[in-house]
């Protein structure tokens, strides 16, 4: 059974309003999440054998700051296709990761990451990650998905939701901003 991982990037900053998108970089609170999760994952055993993420500027001090927290540098293939992606982009590179892989982490932006994970997992009444996912899919959530004997497998609705978790649900002061 091969296992997608889905990182979303952490909190970006907006203050430098003459930045472009692509350079945006994490605030500090997203820097703490980041490393948060990568604890997390250490802590969950998680590992993988292939990752891919996109080169901005927010993802690539996501994956840094969570290399910290993990204890190991996470070493991903930066494909600027990526960057911003659709869902179909999205399966496009995780068919095409190599089939020796076990395991892929790919690290990205919303909307793709969320819709990518409701692309891929049923709808049903009783599946309270999906239903936690289609609510929201805030920066640096991790979700972990089974699916398949191979990439090319990865298809809509043929996948399991194992775990999904949000930075708040770690930390409680890495959740949303009072206003």
């Amino acid at each position: 059974m091969k296992t997608l991982i889905l990182l979303r990037h952490a909190k970006s900053s907006w203050d430098d309003q003459g930045a472009r998108d692509f350079d945006r970089r994490l605030n500090a609170k997203g820097e703490r999440a980041a490393r948060t999760m990568g604890r997390h994952m250490r802590e969950a055993g998680l590992a993988w054998d292939h990752a891919i993420a996109s080169p901005a500027a927010r993802v690539v001090e996501t994956l840094a700051a969570a290399s910290d927290g993990y204890g190991a540098a996470i070493e991903p293939h930066w494909d600027r296709r990526a960057y911003l992606a659709s869902v179909p982009t999205l399966l496009d590179l995780i068919h095409a990761a190599p089939d020796d892989a076990a395991a892929l982490l790919v690290s990205g932006h919303n909307p793709g990451l969320e819709e990518l994970v409701l692309t891929l997992v049923p709808d049903r009444a009783d599946d309270t990650l999906r239903h936690a996912v289609e609510e929201k899919f805030p920066t640096c959530s991790l979700a972990v998905l089974s699916c398949g004997e191979q990439w090319a497998d990865v298809a809509p609705g043929r996948c399991r939701l194992a775990a999904f978790v949000r930075p708040r649900d770690l930390d409680p002061n890495l959740g949303p901003d009072a206003d």
